[in-house]
């Protein structure tokens, strides 16, 4: 077990750098930031004042450590545009993110697995047969395009809910949350149901396909042959054996909630990092576009981490392995 933890923290400290690299990229290809900073009338002389001050004129090793040492600090420099500290402007936008994605992954898990146990078992049924039809609109429409017809029947015609923004918030300590007072309720339930309708199809095709799999198998004939019920053989056997690599599937999915929630927020105007990183694009504001990606890269290595310590724990194979 500690060889296996140890193994998957050396991946992703190897990964994490790999990112930073990326990000660090963005600072000497992704446009000028002086250009972006300065107005028409700033002299040769002021640029290259700026450009000192900011560390620009650095050997690109020097430049790389600096930013690597600061980011594992969780300190990314000032944004070029709003002239704070990136942290901060990320703290702000982040519980906004987190509290959209988890609520699209609950969304996504308690429709998807549900669903994709009943259409294995009803396979030839006309409800499972309407219910993979409709899985596949869900998968191929795009995500924008989602929210917005969302908006034009729960928002433009029939009145029922906001169509932008977070709605009243409300101070918990350090976290704003809008899940406690009926307008924030109100505004996440669309880009909710927008993030999380590919999430949910993906998850009940993934679930259908892996039970059928499992049916098939010669201890659930043998559980047959016993005389066991069919709800015992489906939900503790069955199931069980199902629920192994959806897990990793599930896992990977909050990470891509997280990653790509930049279109949904954009859509709403839902005030989160990815509507800060798209913002932070059309301004050309490099830190904050290099403390996205840092950001987003890292909590996908912490959920893909404990992805695989879950995954160790449940599946006994690994740990004979291991041994």
């Amino acid at each position: 077990m500690l060889s296996f933890i140890v193994q998957r923290l050396a991946q992703s400290l190897l990964v994490m750098l790999v990112v930073a690299l990326i990000a660090f990229s963005m600072f000497r290809y992704v446009g000028d930031p002086i250009a972006g900073m300065v107005g028409q009338d700033t002299t040769e002389e002021q640029r290259a004042q700026l450009r000192a001050s900011l560390g620009l004129d650095d050997p690109l090793p020097l430049q790389f450590a600096r930013f690597a040492f600061h980011a594992a600090q969780g300190d990314f420099g000032v944004s070029y545009r709003q002239r704070r500290p990136v942290s901060e402007l990320l703290a702000e936008r982040f519980p906004a993110t987190l509290e959209l994605s988890l609520v699209s992954a609950a969304i996504a898990l308690a429709f998807g697995i549900p669903l994709g146990i009943y259409t294995a078992l009803r396979r030839r049924g006309v409800i499972s047969r309407t219910l993979m039809a409709l899985s596949l609109a869900g998968i191929s429409l795009p995500t924008f395009l989602i929210g917005i017809l969302l908006i034009l029947v729960f928002g433009v015609v029939l009145r029922w809910l906001p169509t932008f923004g977070r709605g009243d918030v409300v101070a918990l300590g350090a976290w704003n949350t809008g899940l406690v007072t009926v307008s924030g309720l109100k505004a996440i339930i669309l880009p909710a149901l927008t993030l999380a309708l590919f999430q949910a199809t993906l998850i009940m095709r993934l679930v259908r396909a892996e039970m059928l799999e499992v049916l098939r198998t010669d201890f659930i004939k043998f559980a047959r042959a016993r005389g066991l019920p069919e709800r015992v053989i489906n939900l503790r056997h069955a199931l069980k054996n199902t629920l192994v690599p959806v897990i990793t599937i599930a896992g990977l999915q909050l990470g891509g909630i997280i990653a790509f929630s930049i279109i949904t927020e954009a859509v709403f105007q839902w005030p989160g990092m990815g509507l800060l990183f798209i913002q932070a694009i059309g301004q050309v504001d490099i830190p904050v576009m290099a403390a996205y990606l840092v950001l987003v890269a890292f909590i996908f290595v912490l959920i893909n981490l404990a992805v695989d310590l879950l995954y160790f724990a449940v599946d006994p194979r690994l740990r004979v392995q291991s041994q």
